[in-house]
């Protein structure tokens, strides 16, 4: 299966992350690129001050698509993530956000972000076991909506990107992009593999 790097095109205005959206499943939609949060939590930082801590981008993690008949895998390397990052508060974006990439929203700011460097970063007090490389995000929540009927209520459990990235197919070269997409589609294999045992019995119990 095809792997492609997605990655930010310095000379298009447009390409990077234009917001931050508070989401409750994946997805992955076409060309527009909104990756909502994975398998990574959000963190209560500071209830009272209303502070929520989670990933924004994750290096070199395989994540599936398909468009039409063709299937395959996108990645963003350590490079891009740390330039994503550095381009969303250049280009002021931190003030924008939204509910489920459907929904824009006002009262919620990016007030901090940095790159996992090692693992004695602070994501580790708050039980984030993220990647190194990782974009953090901590976001102020003034939206009393959004707090209290979304967040307190669990009805969003992560973040998730927005924006538009040129790519480039190749085969992967980073052993730990290797080593992720096996584990991804060793797990898919498995799930599969319960599935057809599951209606087979099914099946014979039925007869």
């Amino acid at each position: 299966m095809n792997i492609v790097e997605l990655v930010i095109d310095e000379n298009d205005d447009v390409s990077g992350i234009e917001a931050i959206s508070v989401v409750e499943s994946p997805a992955i939609e076409e060309d527009f690129i909104a990756l909502k949060k994975q398998e990574f939590k959000l963190a209560e930082v500071d209830k009272e001050k209303r502070i929520l801590m989670g990933a924004a981008l994750v290096p070199n993690k395989p994540i599936y698509r398909k468009s039409g008949e063709e299937e395959y895998y996108i990645y963003f390397s350590k490079d891009t993530v740390r330039k994503a990052s550095e381009l969303f508060f250049i280009r002021g974006n931190q003030n924008n956000s939204t509910l489920e990439h459907n929904m824009p929203l006002t009262g919620l700011t990016a007030v901090e972000s940095w790159i996992v460097e090692g693992e004695k970063d602070k994501t580790r007090h708050y039980d984030l076991d993220v990647p190194i490389g990782t974009w953090m995000v901590s976001m102020k929540v003034l939206n009393d909506e959004v707090w209290n009927d979304y967040v307190k209520t669990g009805k969003v459990k992560g973040f998730s990107i927005e924006g538009y990235f040129a790519d480039k197919l190749e085969k992967p070269q980073d052993k730990s992009i290797k080593d992720e997409l096996a584990k991804t589609e060793k797990e898919a294999k498995h799930i599969l593999d319960q599935l057809t045992n599951l209606f087979h019995n099914e099946s014979n119990n039925g007869k």
